[in-house]
């Protein structure tokens, strides 16, 4: 048996380490060297902490070597893929061209490197080089990219900081157009279902105003076309929320909210109109609100009358201050999604 002399300090230091240690098999050690200065027999130590002989004795021999900081060394072998040597290789090849499934990564690191893998193998090897299946996203091709950022620090957060403190209040403005069609979302169920489609095209148009730090929502609403008046209509109600700062609505370049009508109501009501930049709906608070109401109401749902339509979707917006709230204080936040460093499909 091997024998240790254990100072006072050594017991303390191994009794803290056995249960605050961060690894676990440090912890496992302690506990095997701490039993040890207990006089424990080295039979009910192996029993205690399930270890085996030769396990124990490596434990022992290592802290008569290297003491407790000896202990703490957690080395772990494991075998290195061939296609380790070649990780720059195939990771600037994906960066520029992204294969679109597994099989297809597997050809290129063949044809890349001569080495052939399973589909399991080189799975785990992309995940091991932070590559993950993603959804491809659509960044308008019009946008100017550079447009928006000098839009978004030059013009939108300096607004919205003010919002933040109370000097200002900013709407975000934006028309949906809900045409009463089939919307095709995703279920759990036990084989594929389907959903009726509406007679006709009737829609239901909501022109909105969401307040960027309160989440207010102001609507203006209609069954025919949302136009210059409607947009008028928009403003009035706004102005009678006796609003004692200065007001931005922040808007797309949709025609009808570009035309003289509109600016001198404006103009009038001391509320000053911020357009974003063309083909920029990311720069668009209220745009998430609509894609929440599609899938909170619409996706999936089948409504036989234009008029429950309709009433859905106006119960859904109603509720945005009270049952949604949580949810969409969560997602309305004033982080905008931005395209200066995002990596674009080549053709």
């Amino acid at each position: 048996m091997i024998k240790i002399e254990f100072t006072e300090g050594e017991m303390k230091a191994l009794d803290c380490e056995r249960y605050h240690h961060p690894h676990p098999r440090v912890q496992r050690r302690m506990e095997a060297l701490w039993l040890k200065s207990q006089n424990i027999s080295h039979k009910q130590i192996r029993k205690f902490t399930g270890i085996s002989s030769n396990t124990l004795t490596d434990y022992l021999r290592k802290y008569q070597e290297y003491g407790i900081e000896g202990l703490k060394e957690v080395k772990f072998y494991q075998p290195q893929s061939e296609l380790r040597q070649y990780t720059t290789t195939i990771e600037t090849y994906f960066r520029e061209h992204p294969p679109a499934s597994v099989k297809e990564a597997m050809a290129k690191i063949e044809e890349l490197t001569g080495i052939k893998r399973s589909e399991n193998r080189v799975r785990e090897f992309l995940k091991s080089i932070g590559m993950a299946p993603r959804k491809v996203g659509m960044i308008p091709a019009k946008a100017d990219i550079e447009e928006q950022e000098h839009f978004i620090k030059e013009e939108l957060e300096p607004r919205l900081e003010e919002a933040k403190s109370g000097r200002r209040v900013v709407f975000f403005v934006d028309a949906a157009h809900f045409v009463l069609a089939p919307f095709l979302g995703i279920l759990w169920s036990f084989k594929r279902l389907f959903i009726k489609a509406p007679s006709g095209r009737k829609r239901f148009n909501v022109l909105g105003a969401l307040n960027a730090v309160t989440h207010e929502l102001i609507t203006v609403t209609n069954d025919t076309y949302i136009n210059a008046q409607s947009f008028c209509d928009l403003l009035r109600c706004i102005s009678r929320l006796d609003i004692r700062v200065p007001i931005t609505l922040v808007l797309d370049n949709a025609r009808y909210q570009k035309c003289k009508l509109v600016w001198e109501l404006a103009e009038s009501l001391d509320i000053e109109l911020l357009y974003i930049p063309p083909y920029s709906p990311n720069l668009n608070l209220i745009e998430r609100l609509w894609k929440f109401v599609k899938k909170q109401c619409l996706y999936s749902k089948y409504y036989s009358e234009f008029k429950d339509f309709k009433n859905a979707i106006t119960n859904c917006l109603n509720q945005t201050d009270t049952t949604y709230k949580e949810e969409l204080d969560s997602l309305l936040t004033l982080r905008f999604q931005r395209f200066e460093k995002a990596q674009v499909v080549a053709v």
